[in-house]
């Protein structure tokens, strides 16, 4: 990944926005962030639309907390397990689901996502309707105290600049042009010799184990993992996310994730706390009737337009 002077500036901004803003709000920001990364690797860069990823986000989240609960794990091993479940899950989802198209596969992973959703309602070791609660965050490599909200913070900020790393290093690589080709002409693709349903597979696992990452990083910073994060709600929270930000855009779903949690966030203390859904509709439909590039994407457009 090539370090520009960008880069650089937003890395430092990074490093210092905890002492302007609210440790925690900004942590969240960075966890549905790497989720909408994660989910944009699927849609932007291969073209397949999943209704029920949500489902690795909150497999992660669960998996890390019944961890961190019974057996002493620390953080890092915690994370790392509900980040090999997710991915697990994605495997056989993919297995599942790569094989079709459009409508088809959106359906088919919309309907094996609710079946998880019922499996974490029902089973003993998820809390039902009342979740994993007062999760501890432990020390990190048993030396650093991640109840500090500071240390937290840094934690999950190493957590998302390596998921986003992954994910521009997987998009400018030999598998990411393939997977760009795929999405473009999938025949084409097909005719060049590529097995395109094992390269979608595999696009398919590191976007659930990377959805799953943050679920866990997640459910550490609020020592919560609950039913929201496996409902349907989230897959098309997420969905909205990328769009907004830009879908097939590497910053686009950062963005996104900042301007929805920062919506979420301003309105849920007001009078208009009851009509954040209806809201977010809203800005869904001017987004896809307005700019349907997204943030980022209206962005590049105008740039390229009047500077190259």
């Amino acid at each position: 990944m090539k370090i520009s002077k960008f880069n650089i500036v937003l890395l430092g901004l990074a490093l210092v926005a905890p002492f302007v803003f609210y440790p925690v709000l900004l942590m969240k920001v960075l966890c549905f962030a790497l989720f909408a990364c994660a989910f944009n690797l699927l849609l932007g860069f291969v073209g397949l639309l999943s209704f029920g990823h949500a489902v690795f986000l909150g497999t992660g989240g669960y998996v890390t907390g019944y961890l961190m609960m019974n057996t002493g794990l620390t953080p890092e091993l915690g994370i790392l397990a509900g980040t090999v479940a997710s991915g697990l899950l994605g495997a056989i989802y993919g297995k599942l689901s790569v094989k079709r198209e459009g409508i088809y596969f959106a359906m088919v992973t919309l309907a094996l996502a609710q079946l998880m959703f019922f499996v974490f309602l029902q089973a003993p070791f998820t809390g039902g309707e009342d979740g994993l609660q007062g999760i501890p965050r432990g020390y990190l490599l048993g030396l650093i105290d991640l109840s500090d909200n500071l240390n937290m913070y840094y934690f999950v900020l190493a957590i998302f600049l390596f998921g986003f790393w992954l994910i521009n290093r997987t998009v400018h690589s030999p598998f990411g042009q393939i997977l760009k080709a795929i999405r473009d002409n999938e025949p084409r693709a097909t005719s060049l010799g590529y097995n395109v349903n094992d390269y979608k597979w595999a696009a398919f696992v590191i976007s659930a184990a990377l959805a799953g990452l943050a679920g866990s990083t997640k459910t550490l910073v609020f020592q919560l993992a609950s039913l929201t994060d496996v409902h349907w709600h989230m897959s098309g929270e997420v969905v909205l996310m990328t769009l907004l930000g830009g879908m097939g855009t590497i910053f686009g779903p950062v963005v996104g994730a900042a301007v929805v949690v920062g919506i979420q966030n301003f309105l849920s203390g007001g009078e208009l706390g009851n009509y954040v859904h209806i809201i977010m509709g809203l800005i869904f439909i001017v987004c896809v009737l307005a700019f349907r590039s997204g943030i980022v994407g209206e962005i590049q457009k105008v740039v390229k337009r009047n500077f190259s």
